[in-house]
């Protein structure tokens, strides 16, 4: 349980609890609700009504409780890389392969096993931005409830920027641009997605640092945050990260189990104190090493 404490300013004197709650304090409609059945609100420190009214200087506390984990998680002792935490968030430098969340199909060898073992069992894992099984970098991560529903509801406006790293076979043109194209579900597919008129609107910003033969250093910002977005759009540029398996070509020989695309930087408001955190990651030397080979760009052998 995570206690949200507020001291009334002069602006919200004379509203109601419930309205200074969900209102000032952000709190979602269920964590309030909850607060209300388990006597989670108080005045004071003294238990209240959501219908009470509150004053100046007056300080306002709710309860937030936690949903036990949906899916019992093995935890497992393995490395992870957490750049940042407080009571709130977490911050992650993930490595590539590997999968973020535990499911029925694939129960151990994930971050969430990992923190499982760092945090102890009762840990509910809540991320927040979300990276690929084969894309490495930097992810937030809320340690309760109300800071996961606070910090998603930043995700896709400028109050939490992602910008990427990625190795693309062939050089976009021009050099600095915006891709603006819908992304939708490919017909039949399960994963796969693809550019569509029915799609959602998506937007990609992008800039080349520099090239390398026919392999080019490319820094994305993402404006919006569809499945695959950026795999999607540079593939659709005729521009392919370097090892995608399922929008360009897989390279086990370059980058076995991965692909070239890093979470680079990171940068949210913190959802309890408001302060704006920002954090960065540099390029993982085995993409940086393929960038610097002169062959990684030339076609494998075997490609069909």
């Amino acid at each position: 349980m995570k206690l949200l404490a507020y001291t009334v300013p002069p602006q919200d004197a004379g509203r109601l609890v419930w309205r200074v709650v969900r209102g000032s304090m952000n709190v979602s409609a269920h964590q309030l609700a909850r607060a209300k059945v388990n006597g989670g609100l108080m005045l004071d420190g003294r238990n209240v009504h959501a219908d009470r009214r509150v004053a100046a200087g007056q300080v306002l506390s709710v309860a937030i409780y936690d949903d036990a984990p949906a899916l019992a998680v093995n935890p497992e002792n393995a490395p992870v890389s957490v750049v940042y935490e407080d009571e709130d968030v977490i911050v992650i430098d993930k490595d590539a392969p590997l999968a973020v969340q535990s499911s029925p199909r694939q129960p151990d060898n994930t971050l969430e096993n990992r923190l499982a073992y760092r945090y102890g069992s009762a840990f509910v894992f809540r991320p927040v931005n979300r990276l690929d099984k084969g894309t490495s970098g930097l992810m937030a991560a809320a340690k309760h409830a109300h800071a996961q529903s606070v910090m998603s509801a930043q995700l896709h406006t400028p109050e939490f920027v992602r910008e990427y790293l990625a190795l693309t076979q062939g050089i976009p043109a021009p050099a600095q641009g915006s891709i603006d194209l819908p992304i939708g579900k490919a017909d039949g597919a399960t994963v796969r997605r693809e550019i569509r008129a029915d799609g959602k609107k998506s937007v990609t910003h992008y800039r080349v640092l520099k090239t390398c033969g026919a392999l080019a250093l490319v820094r994305l910002r993402l404006e919006s945050g569809r499945t695959h977005q950026i795999r999607v759009h540079l593939s659709a540029l005729g521009c392919p990260v370097l090892g995608d398996f399922l929008y360009g070509e897989e390279r086990p020989d370059i980058l076995p189990e991965r692909f070239a695309l890093h979470s680079a930087y990171i940068s949210f408001i913190h959802p309890i104190s408001g302060k704006r955190l920002t954090f960065e990651s540099a390029l993982p030397r085995d993409i940086q090493a393929a960038f610097d080979d002169a062959d990684a760009y030339k076609p494998s052998e075997d490609k069909i």
